[in-house]
Parts: structure tokens; C-alpha cells; sequence
């Protein structure tokens, strides 16, 4: 699924709708752009700010998620009956697009891109409380993938994570939440990050 590409996504919830019998339960969406190593990486400075890569990452950061809400979340409606279970959709997000956690600046179009994320989870969450589906951003940490790789030489070693141990990590937050918790960020360790 190209998350740049509305007719991509619907595709794929279409796709998702007819194997899944019209209903999910889960969905995480973790599309993300930081950088094309080496042509591309973040801005350390405002001179360095491109209005086309600024673009690019507000599509895949931002309107992508977007729309993965848009096609997936008719399927996640929960009916008020008795013992059903309610429907969680979760985004990887990441803590540099925390405005109050912001203290060191630079990487202008990720930040940006994943601020405007998470206020499209928290605005989603309203609207889809309503139907029985909370909506929570995520921090999965610093992971031992290409997109961290270039970003990894000043992480202490255990705060490096594999992909197996962040992945169980952020399953552990998705399973303790409950309603009261849509609309919120957290990190790996189920700490609250600040909007």
C-alpha cells in the first residue's frame, strides 16, 4: 500500500474489508519518512529547508496516516452490545513531533510532518470515540532500522532497540488500552508523551 496514493489505500481496504469480513479490530499504521540517505536527510538548520522534501514528508507523515483513518476506520465501528470488545488504531508516530517535548530543533520537516500526525490522531479520536474505536499515537524508540541507521552512533546501546523487542513493546501498550486512553501519545514503555 502507497500511502502517497488515496486510490492505493482504499484499495487495500477494500482488500482488507472483503478478507476481514467488513470488521477490524486493529489497525497500526506506520508509514514514515525521515530521510533517502545520503541525497536527503533532515534539515539542521532553517537554511536547509526544501519545500519539496517538506512536501513529501507532510504526505507520507501526515496526509497518509490521514488517510488510512479515512479507509479503514468504517470498518472498525464497534456495536454497543455486551461483551464486544472495542477497536484500536494506532499510528507510529515519534517524540521529535511532540511540540512540548521539542528541546533540541532541527529536523524541521519531520518534526512538522509528525506534529500534524499526531493532531490527526488526537482530532481522529473525537470523531471515533463515538463508534467504539480509540485512536492512540505511539513512539516505538530508537529501532535498529534504515530509518534510524544514520541517526544511531550517539544512542546508548540499551536504548537501541531491534525491531522484535520494540514491536512486543508497543503490542504490551496496545493491549492495555482502554477508552479513557484514546487521544493520547505513548511511548514504548507506555509513558505519556506530551502532545
Amino acid at each position: 500500500m502507497d500511502v502517497t496514493s488515496e486510490s492505493s489505500v482504499a484499495a487495500a481496504a477494500a482488500a482488507t474489508r472483503e478478507v476481514g469480513g467488513g470488521r477490524v479490530d486493529l489497525v497500526i499504521n506506520c508509514a514514515g519518512l525521515l530521510h533517502e540517505a545520503p541525497a536527503r536527510m533532515p534539515e539542521r538548520n532553517l537554511g536547509q529547508v526544501d519545500v519539496e522534501w517538506a512536501r513529501k514528508s507532510f504526505e507520507v507523515n501526515a496526509l497518509g496516516p490521514l488517510m488510512v483513518v479515512k479507509h479503514f476506520s468504517p470498518m472498525m465501528v464497534t456495536d454497543r452490545k455486551e461483551g464486544r470488545v472495542f477497536s484500536v488504531l494506532a499510528t507510529i508516530s515519534a517524540r521529535v513531533g511532540s511540540i512540548g517535548d521539542n528541546r533540541l530543533g532541527g529536523w524541521h520537516s519531520y518534526r512538522i510532518s509528525k506534529a500534524a500526525q499526531n493532531q490527526m490522531t488526537k482530532t481522529s479520536s473525537v470523531e471515533l470515540r463515538r463508534r467504539g474505536t480509540a485512536v492512540i499515537a505511539l513512539h516505538p524508540g530508537t529501532v535498529n532500522t534504515e530509518l534510524s541507521e544514520p541517526f544511531q552512533k550517539g544512542v546508548k546501546p540499551e536504548k537501541l532497540f531491534d525491531v522484535d523487542y520494540s514491536a512486543k513493546m508497543l503490542l504490551g501498550v496496545i493491549n492495555s488500552v482502554t477508552m479513557e486512553d484514546t487521544g493520547k501519545f505513548f511511548a514504548y514503555d507506555r509513558q505519556e508523551v506530551p502532545w
